[in-house]
């Protein structure tokens, strides 16, 4: 069978990739066309158009490149009329995503199935007639979201969540720690975010609060965002203690604050606890059984606070808390976001501490939720069974 894949980002070209793989075993004559990335074009098939052409995030800056996305749009549009797949499967990137769905809903009969559901729970809730109108099957990977789609009335398949079988393959693959193998020291591992202006509120904050760990036999270590080299880091760090004594990921010598880039994992692996920004980070840590503070600096914290009531549709902003629907994890968002608020968090979640043992426990009830590995293969059983019924 012919499959049209359409991702956004990085995160959706991991996944993605995954599950052509998987498709793939389902079966072997498979045949690939996607809007993806290197992942996905690693496993096989044609890759019309990389996805960073058209990852544009924020009003200002899709606007200045509103013509190119218009154009990939329609460019993809005619691809898929042109190739006629048999299915049509899109990954997240709502934005773009079902704007093509509506299209093939009114000009064509081909069937659109989705691969992790947006995040129409937290905002944007509005956009569930559209999935109800334009997307055949949705397939999720956050356990809460089948209640939030039942009370719509539009059931959907709950496969698992891939971060699972990504980080039970990295277990798998691990034959040693080679990462901080060489150190004794506990570690408090710091994930500051991905952007540059996330990075530079929440790490100078995050390394006031854990600094004061070095004198107590800690290292500090900072997981960097590919796209930042060592120097930036290195002028926050020397803003806020003083100094810009970094190790980069290679290892090759000794300090008590470190930074490590593209080995999120095994940092996980090796921390005793860690200060992380909202997102899939703070499910990965969980996974890790490494307890955490959920953090994300805002300026003027008070008006987020207000638009958050507005806006958002949901009473926590971490995948932990939201998969266990409570407050397992402290959230400090906004103008909760302060060094004193974080230094107490910490000092509860570090060995002896005070809420550590609590978190640990609710880890493993939210690991139930979860499910055991084998998101894609479940979804790509689905798939195929429902497109071979006549």
């Amino acid at each position: 069978m012919k499959y049209f894949l359409i991702v956004g980002e990085a995160s959706g070209d991991l996944h993605a990739s995954n599950l052509m793989r998987a498709l793939m075993q389902e079966d072997p004559n498979a045949d690939f066309r996607y809007y993806g990335g290197d992942k996905m074009k690693a496993v096989g098939g044609t890759l019309l158009r990389h996805y960073k052409d058209i990852a544009y995030m924020g009003f200002l800056t899709v606007l200045i490149h509103l013509r190119t996305i218009l154009k990939a749009m329609q460019q993809c549009r005619e691809a898929i009329v042109e190739w006629q797949p048999d299915v049509v499967i899109l990954v997240d990137y709502p934005g773009f995503n079902l704007k093509i769905a509506k299209y093939l809903r009114q000009h064509t009969s081909i069937p659109v199935y989705y691969y992790i559901s947006p995040k129409i729970w937290a905002w944007k809730e509005h956009r569930i007639k559209a999935i109800k109108s334009d997307v055949d099957e949705m397939f999720s990977i956050l356990p809460f979201e089948v209640d939030f789609y039942n009370r719509h009335d539009y059931p959907i398949h709950y496969v698992g969540n891939p971060t699972v079988d990504e980080i039970a393959e990295w277990r798998q693959q691990a034959t040693d720690n080679r990462l901080l193998s060489k150190f004794q020291s506990p570690i408090i591992a710091l994930l500051p975010g991905s952007r540059s202006k996330e990075i530079t509120d929440n790490l100078s904050r995050m390394l006031q609060a854990a600094a004061p760990y070095v004198e107590k036999g800690y290292k500090i270590v900072i997981a960097g965002a590919p796209n930042f080299e060592e120097s930036f880091y290195k002028q926050i760090t020397s803003k806020v203690i003083g100094h810009s004594s970094i190790l980069n990921s290679d290892l090759d010598g000794d300090s008590d604050i470190m930074l490590v880039n593209g080995k999120t994992f095994e940092l996980l692996a090796n921390s005793e606890a860690a200060l992380v920004t909202s997102g899939t980070a703070t499910l990965e840590t969980a996974l890790f059984h490494v307890p955490q503070v959920v953090c994300y600096y805002i300026k003027a914290g008070w008006f987020f606070a207000l638009l958050r009531k507005v806006l958002l549709k949901v009473k926590y902003i971490s995948l932990v808390n939201l998969i266990v629907d409570r407050e397992l994890v402290p959230e400090l968002v906004g103008s909760d976001m302060t060094v004193p608020n974080l230094s107490a968090r910490l000092a509860g979640i570090v060995r002896g501490g005070a809420d550590r043992d609590a978190q640990l426990e609710g880890y493993e009830e939210m690991a139930q939720y979860l499910g055991a590995p084998g998101a894609p293969q479940r979804a790509a059983k689905i798939i195929v069974e429902k497109l071979n019924v006549p």
